[in-house]
């Protein structure tokens, strides 16, 4: 992996986002699930990549073939209504 400062900090950034799937992260930058979470180990302190771990291990939101939706955004119900 030859990746820049920049775009391992956005990695982990985007790994600890609650909805930005790790289908996303491969998407852009061409890593695993596997690559991720060694990038995450490699880069974060024990403590911090338990926590990460922890927090996303089984999350809806992080795994696109647990999701209930494909894509889009939580909208309210009445979000964008003309009175």
């Amino acid at each position: 992996m030859n990746l820049s400062n920049s775009d391992i900090s956005r990695i982990i950034e985007m790994a600890w986002e609650d909805r930005t799937p790790f289908d996303a992260i491969e998407a852009q930058f061409n890593l695993s699930h596997d690559d991720v979470v060694a990038l995450m180990r490699k880069n974060l302190k024990k403590k911090s990549f338990n926590l990460w771990r922890e927090r996303v291990r089984g999350r809806k939101t992080k795994h696109s073939e647990l999701r209930d939706f494909k894509v889009g955004r939580h909208h309210s119900y009445d979000q964008n209504k003309h009175k």
